[in-house]
Protein backbone atom coordinates (compact mmCIF):
# COMPACT_ATOMS: atom_id res chain seq x y z
CA UNK A 1 0.00 0.00 0.00
CA UNK A 2 1.12 3.48 -1.14
CA UNK A 3 1.70 6.65 1.06
CA UNK A 4 -1.06 8.05 -1.30
CA UNK A 5 -3.46 5.48 -0.56
CA UNK A 6 -3.20 5.49 3.24
CA UNK A 7 -3.66 8.97 2.82
CA UNK A 8 -6.50 8.97 0.83
CA UNK A 9 -7.81 5.80 2.66
CA UNK A 10 -11.26 6.76 4.46
CA UNK A 11 -11.14 6.34 7.81
CA UNK A 12 -12.77 3.59 10.12
CA UNK A 13 -15.18 3.96 12.77
CA UNK A 14 -13.32 3.82 15.80
CA UNK A 15 -15.02 1.08 16.90
CA UNK A 16 -14.03 -1.39 14.21
CA UNK A 17 -10.32 -0.44 14.72
CA UNK A 18 -8.21 -3.08 16.81
CA UNK A 19 -6.19 -1.46 19.59
CA UNK A 20 -2.38 -0.85 18.40
CA UNK A 21 -1.34 -0.48 22.71
CA UNK A 22 -2.64 -2.53 25.54
CA UNK A 23 -2.89 -1.72 29.38
CA UNK A 24 -0.74 -3.83 31.55
CA UNK A 25 -3.79 -5.15 32.99
CA UNK A 26 -5.10 -5.91 28.43
CA UNK A 27 -1.81 -7.61 28.01
CA UNK A 28 -1.82 -9.68 31.24
CA UNK A 29 -5.55 -10.74 30.35
CA UNK A 30 -3.98 -11.52 27.07
CA UNK A 31 -1.26 -14.04 28.46
CA UNK A 32 -3.54 -14.95 31.65
CA UNK A 33 -1.18 -14.00 34.13
CA UNK A 34 -1.62 -11.46 36.67
CA UNK A 35 -0.78 -7.98 36.75
CA UNK A 36 2.27 -8.41 38.86
CA UNK A 37 3.91 -10.93 36.62
CA UNK A 38 2.94 -9.09 33.64
CA UNK A 39 4.74 -5.94 35.10
CA UNK A 40 7.79 -8.69 35.96
CA UNK A 41 8.08 -9.67 32.59
CA UNK A 42 8.04 -5.56 31.07
CA UNK A 43 10.48 -5.57 34.15
CA UNK A 44 13.14 -7.68 32.71
CA UNK A 45 12.55 -6.64 28.91
CA UNK A 46 10.76 -9.81 28.17
CA UNK A 47 7.48 -8.51 27.27
CA UNK A 48 7.95 -5.03 25.04
CA UNK A 49 6.32 -2.11 26.65
CA UNK A 50 6.46 2.09 26.48
CA UNK A 51 5.72 4.66 28.02
CA UNK A 52 3.17 7.25 26.89
CA UNK A 53 3.09 10.64 28.67
CA UNK A 54 3.25 8.84 31.98
CA UNK A 55 0.93 5.51 31.15
CA UNK A 56 2.70 2.13 30.68
CA UNK A 57 1.56 0.61 27.11
CA UNK A 58 2.20 -2.67 25.71
CA UNK A 59 2.09 -2.85 21.71
CA UNK A 60 -0.82 -5.27 20.94
CA UNK A 61 1.22 -7.82 19.04
CA UNK A 62 3.85 -7.93 22.38
CA UNK A 63 2.25 -10.55 23.78
CA UNK A 64 2.04 -13.09 20.81
CA UNK A 65 6.23 -11.63 20.53
CA UNK A 66 7.01 -12.90 23.95
CA UNK A 67 5.07 -16.66 23.54
CA UNK A 68 7.09 -16.99 20.33
CA UNK A 69 10.39 -16.01 21.93
CA UNK A 70 9.23 -18.75 25.06
CA UNK A 71 8.19 -21.80 22.28
CA UNK A 72 11.65 -20.58 20.38
CA UNK A 73 13.51 -21.10 23.87
CA UNK A 74 11.90 -24.38 24.84
CA UNK A 75 13.92 -27.57 24.48
CA UNK A 76 12.20 -30.07 22.09
CA UNK A 77 10.21 -32.42 23.62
Amino acid sequence: MSIAAVDTAPLAEADDLAPVLLTVEEAARCLRIGRTTCFALIRTGELESLMVGGLRRVPADAPAAYLAQRRAERPAA
